[in-house]
């Protein structure tokens, strides 16, 4: 038996193709559509996790996380501290499905690698983990990793 090599040299060959290609297509994002918002609408489980404390220490508290993928979150950032410092996860939130961030009267959406937070400020971060493994936390200003400013966070199937 002969297969013969695939060629697209005729309209009905290219039609056919996009008609595949628009069906796959709009099968993913009937699948967003239909999943996302349902977790959209379930209550997040809320994470308090502070950036440093008023004693100035080089710290998160807590510094590890377990999550379980499909769920819904919500860290409720704070930073008692008197200077400014990241949690900065990229693999992390490259790993989950950020639904929002919101910071005094602004909500940002969309990817998040990291968030600054400056003495006393406050942000949730709504999200939902989509690939288990684990992933490192740390502050990115120079030094505060270095003093142990870590973490470490685990996504469970």
């Amino acid at each position: 038996m002969m297969l013969k090599k695939l060629s697209l040299n005729h309209p009905w060959q290219n039609q056919w193709l996009r008609r595949c290609l628009t069906a796959i297509i709009g099968l993913i994002l009937g699948i967003n559509l239909v999943c996302f918002p349902a977790i959209a609408a379930t209550p997040a489980i809320e994470v308090n996790v502070s950036l440093g404390n008023s004693a100035d220490e080089l710290k998160f508290f807590p510094n590890q996380f377990e999550f379980v993928a499909g769920k819904r979150y919500k860290l409720l950032l704070d930073n008692p501290s008197p200077q400014k410092h990241y949690f900065t996860a990229k693999d992390f939130a490259d790993a989950s499905w950020t639904q929002k961030v919101e910071a005094a009267k602004v909500e940002v959406k969309g990817a998040i690698h990291e968030l600054e937070l400056k003495p006393s400020g406050e942000a949730e971060w709504v999200f939902v983990p989509m690939k288990p493994g684990t992933y490192e936390l740390h502050c990115s200003i120079p030094g505060h990793t270095e003093a142990g400013m870590v973490g470490e966070i685990t996504i469970k199937p």
